[in-house]
């Protein structure tokens, strides 16, 4: 080997003439590089604003019921006629089922719930729609008196309360319908 070859070698062999190059480290992410990593300054501060306001806490239907509230329905009742509105409200022994033969408003015993404007108009319609009944009755059997007429119809009409329902017995008591 000439001597200028082997001077090359060895000034590349010494120490300090062979350098690794400069590594720059970066400590912070990207804004992609924080988002993928589950950076959500927005949702966390939610969170800590909503852990320091105080609400109340939801009770369980269970818990509502032993309150006496009837739970709000998880499926609407679109289907409910109004005799399956006066059977619940005869359940519920919001009405009664008196011995003259028309509702009797009770709410005073009213179990799970009270009455609405909407079961008062529906109690007073059901009564007037039971006078007119009874009236259509005598003109088609006029020789039978108006009170026999309303005792063979309520008899019928008794047979099909709904159990549990809410009912005045003949001394005046109230008292549920035994099925």
């Amino acid at each position: 080997m000439k001597p200028r070859g082997l001077l090359l070698v060895a000034a590349l062999a010494a120490p300090g003439c062979i350098s690794a190059p400069e590594i720059v480290m970066v400590d912070r992410a990207t804004a992609l590089e924080e988002q993928a990593s589950g950076s959500f300054k927005d949702v966390e501060q939610r969170l800590a604003r909503a852990g320091m306001s105080p609400t109340p806490v939801p009770l369980t239907p269970n818990q509502l019921e032993e309150l006496g509230i009837q739970p709000t329905p998880l499926v609407e009742n679109l289907g409910r006629t109004q005799a399956d509105r006066v059977d619940e409200l005869l359940r519920r022994h919001c009405v009664g089922e008196g011995k003259d033969g028309l509702l009797v408003d009770t709410r005073r015993r009213c179990q799970a719930g009270r009455l609405t404007t909407e079961d008062v108009a529906l109690v007073e319609r059901v009564n007037r729609a039971r006078l007119q009944l009874w009236k259509w009755m005598r003109t088609v059997r006029p020789g039978v008196p108006e009170e026999s007429l309303r005792q063979s119809w309520h008899q019928m009409h008794a047979e099909g309360v709904v159990c549990g329902g809410w009912v005045e017995a003949a001394d005046g008591t109230w008292g549920e319908k035994k099925c």
